[in-house]
């Protein structure tokens, strides 16, 4: 493919991710947010995951954000990227993606879709811009932090167990009593 339409392919897929994406809104529950700003093009993102039950793993990454068609198409093909990676896999593919905007590497067969990335390796202010929800989602990785949402979810569970427990101790006394 000649290196015109090559080009023009990427743009038409950046432009659409941007205009269409297919990963914009909060995961349902949130174990992980992350918020990032870019104050050289104005950009911000908030990223939301979901993890395994294990916690090990990430099944599902959204984001919510303004910014330029660029910072918002890396975000939503980073979130389908990601999508059942372990969290050791997703913080190498983090890694190889800011190696990709230095021009230091492209991804594997697998993972080609982020290469419509690497064009805007040769503008440093852009890279800023790709680079912005791939900084948040290695901080939020790297985070052990639980968000307050998962934590009042586990509040939650634990005093049902405990109100199931107590429960059945009444009817236990009950029992008994009689």
């Amino acid at each position: 493919m000649p290196l015109g339409n090559l080009r023009d392919l990427y743009q038409q897929t950046i432009l659409e991710r941007y205009k269409n994406p297919r990963y914009r809104g909060k995961t349902n529950p949130v174990h992980r947010q992350q918020r990032g700003h870019n104050p050289s093009c104005g950009d911000t993102i908030e990223l939301t995951l979901r993890l395994s039950d294990a916690g090990d793993a990430i099944e599902e990454v959204m984001f919510e954000g303004e910014g330029c068609a660029i910072s918002m198409a890396s975000a939503d093909l980073m979130a389908e990227a990601l999508r059942g990676k372990s969290i050791e896999d997703a913080l190498e593919m983090v890694k190889r993606f800011q190696c990709m905007m230095k021009g230091e590497a492209e991804f594997p067969q697998e993972s080609r879709k982020l290469n419509v990335m690497q064009g805007f390796a040769q503008f440093p202010t852009r890279i800023k811009c790709a680079n912005l929800c791939w900084d948040a989602i290695k901080a939020a990785l790297e985070s052990s932090d639980i968000t307050a949402e998962k934590q009042e979810a586990e509040e939650q569970n634990a005093e049902e167990q405990n109100a199931e427990k107590q429960n059945a101790e009444n009817q236990n006394n009950l029992v008994t009593t009689e």
